[in-house]
């Protein structure tokens, strides 16, 4: 994370339910906040693969799957686990303060 990264508020804590992703629009760019395995990731909503939104998806062993040809992304990395997608999407760094999800849309390296 860098110096110059700014946390805008993407959503409650309260209105995430373990392993059902929440899509939000931050700036213009549609983020998906999910909850899963006692922590909080925010990926770009956008399948790499096919442009449809991830946050329709499943998520299970920290992965969020798209919906329509089933390529996985580690919610960590943003690295495709399959095919067909081959391309990374963009995690954003995420932090909790009181019930309030705060994301950064500068990427993590």
């Amino acid at each position: 994370m860098t110096a110059s990264s700014t946390f805008v508020r993407a959503c409650g804590l309260g209105e995430l339910e373990d392993d059902t992703p929440k899509r939000v629009e931050l700036d213009g760019t549609p983020v998906s906040v999910v909850k899963t395995e006692g922590e909080v990731f925010a990926i770009n909503d956008i399948c790499s693969h096919a442009n449809v939104s991830l946050s329709e998806g499943e998520v299970e062993d920290c992965q969020i799957e798209c919906w329509l040809h089933g390529s996985a992304f580690d919610l960590r990395t943003g690295k495709p686990s399959g095919l067909p997608a081959t391309r990374p999407v963009p995690v954003y760094p995420v932090k909790i303060e009181g019930d309030d999800v705060l994301v950064s849309l500068t990427q993590e390296s």
